[in-house]
């Protein structure tokens, strides 16, 4: 295939790791992140796989560069986090074959629970880190970062953002190159970061941060472009974007392609060059601060918010003075809260948390929506895994008592990502938490990707197929209760038994996602005349059910026909339309 397509950024991503020969992907599913490693399992010479969580899928990527493979692995942000740990080793030990390493930040949390900025972590383990403003430059910088990588022998960064990741335009396409895997030579001189060795390689890194500066210099990703000079604009990814919308020629640019290291003559050149100087960089001021430490004034997050997206109107206001011009938003448009699909399995335990006024400590997943009216079900959620490890600190700090009225909700695939340490932590330190395992048999909320608990690859090959309950009693967990959450009276029995049970419990909820592709409910839901207007099934959260004329309503274009809310109402008030 040749010519220009309009792609993704993550697909031009995938596309870039494809051309430059790269022979391995491992990642965990992440937005805005997730469809790089998706698009990159459509290319047969590519190999790729959903791993159970950041810091494997990182692992397995560098095991396969120190093979002499061109490796890659992909993450969000927070999944960035996970993988730190062989990541700021990896810094040390360098690569054979070349290592990118991809992260999409999400400026607004369009689907995250915070709003941190990678850039932070080029700095900290001593990194390159390039960002791509557009789908031409993921790929081609995908290529450079391979080529980087072995030039400066070091893992490299690809900072993505949720508006490149998701954007389409315009790529040009190329021809895979041929790259042989490089021969593995026995070195652990280099490889094994024992303090003696570590100590030695700490050197090489230092002079590879000099090296990847030199080179920064000159490259061609950071570009002046000169056009009205009383406006100076530095910018990366998509702020340069933004920003060159916003002011046209009214301006001049430098676009910085490489963000760390900084190229430091240029941009004494270019302040040198124009008058008012602007730092134009979303979440934090990251490049304003190196800027400002150069000795060089420049206006930024005084002026812009550290939090959240920008856009081109409010550039344009901000450095022009010029008001924004949008169209009016019209009027009384209702609110579109998130929901939990019409069919949703864990609407049942949660309807059945909220009605039994339990402490609920939440986790990552479509299950953190119970959060919301009318469930209003979760007390916290606070990253993948921490459901369950909270659960057991807020026991041993607050007493039995207290977590006798306390559980964990997880999903599996979460659970596997990370809750699994925090069950073997509750059992080692003799603890009695009750955690509820919400299994839907995929990994929901970033659009169903496999996980080893479903039997299918990321290529949907049939595999082994992890059996939940014996790996939770496994790790010492005795009592082990499977129930369906669209049956109330067992799920609530359940709960309540484990609850006044002085030792772990694991309860597995377990129903497939309304979405899946096997799963076919026939007929809809209808509310009859013998209605009495109780509001169970209004409570239970359902978007297909809602009020017309002060009366519940059913929408058939919504309703799957699951029979959740049939099993809710006392008076038989729900039929079926076949």
């Amino acid at each position: 295939m040749s010519g220009k397509i309009l792609m993704l950024g993550n697909a031009a991503v995938a596309r870039g790791a494809y051309e430059a020969g790269a022979a391995f992907v491992s990642s965990y599913p992440g937005t805005p992140s997730t469809e790089i490693t998706e698009c990159a399992a459509d290319y047969p010479e590519l190999y790729a796989e959903w791993a159970p969580n950041e810091k494997v899928a990182a692992e397995t990527a560098i095991g396969a560069s120190v093979a002499g493979a061109r490796a890659m692995t992909c993450m969000k942000h927070v999944g960035l986090n996970v993988a730190a740990d062989p990541v700021f080793t990896a810094s040390y030990t360098g690569v054979n074959g070349g290592l990118a390493l991809v992260v999409a930040d999400d400026p607004g949390m369009h689907s995250s629970q915070n709003e941190q900025d990678s850039r932070n972590y080029a700095r900290s383990a001593k990194l390159p880190m390039l960002e791509p403003a557009d789908s031409a430059e993921c790929k081609s910088f995908t290529k450079l970062a391979f080529e980087l990588s072995e030039r400066f022998d070091t893992p490299v960064l690809l900072r993505l953002s949720t508006r490149v990741s998701h954007s389409q335009s315009l790529v040009e396409l190329g021809e895979r190159e041929s790259v042989e895997r490089k021969a593995y030579k026995k070195d652990p001189m280099k490889y094994v970061m024992m303090p003696g060795m570590a100590k030695l390689r700490h050197l090489v890194v230092e002079k590879r941060v000099t090296d990847t500066m030199a080179y920064a210099e000159g490259a061609d990703i950071n570009r002046i472009e000169y056009h009205d000079k009383s406006v100076g604009i530095i910018a990366a990814g998509i702020a340069h974007a933004y920003a060159r919308e916003a002011l046209g020629e009214r301006a001049s640019y430098l676009k910085l392609g490489m963000v760390w290291p900084l190229p430091e003559l240029l941009i004494r050149e270019f302040a040198a060059n124009v008058g008012e100087l602007w730092i134009i960089e979303e979440l934090d001021p990251f490049i304003e601060r190196e800027v400002r430490a150069m000795g060089i004034a420049a206006r930024g997050k005084t002026d812009f918010s550290p939090c959240g997206e920008y856009t081109s109107e409010e550039i344009r206001a901000v450095v022009l003075g010029e008001p924004a011009v949008c169209a009016d938003p019209p009027e009384n448009i209702p609110g579109r809260p998130p929901v939990m699909c019409a069919g949703c399995p864990h609407r049942g335990v949660f309807n059945v948390l909220s009605r039994m006024r339990l402490t609920v400590l939440g986790d990552i997943g479509c299950y953190t929506l119970g959060a919301l009216p009318p469930l209003n079900a979760l007390d916290t959620c606070l990253c993948m895994g921490g459901s369950v490890s909270m659960a057991h600190g807020m026991e041993k700090a607050a007493g039995r008592d207290f977590s006798k009225k306390a559980v964990a909700v997880i999903g599996d695939s979460t659970f596997l990502h990370s809750g699994i340490t925090g069950l073997i932590d509750i059992v080692y330190n003799k603890g009695a938490s009750t955690i509820i395992i919400l299994d839907n048999s995929i990994t929901g909320m970033t659009g169903h990707q496999q996980n080893p608990a479903t039997g299918l690859t990321l290529r949907n090959e049939p595999t082994r197929k992890l059996d939940l309950e014996a790996l939770v009693r496994a790790v010492g967990v005795d009592r082990v209760t499977v129930v369906d959450p669209f049956d109330d009276g067992a799920t609530a029995a359940a709960i309540k038994a484990e609850l006044d049970a002085d030792e772990p419990s694991v309860i597995i909820a377990r129903r497939p996602c309304a979405l899946l592709k096997g799963v076919r409910y026939t007929g809809k839901c209808v509310i009859t005349e013998d209605c009495r207007d109780c509001g169970a099934c209004v409570r239970s959260g359902c978007p297909a059910i809602s009020r017309r004329s002060g009366r519940p309503r059913i929408d058939p274009a919504q309703c799957v026909g699951c029979d959740y809310c049939r099993g809710l109402c006392k008076f038989g008030a729900i039929g079926r339309v076949e």
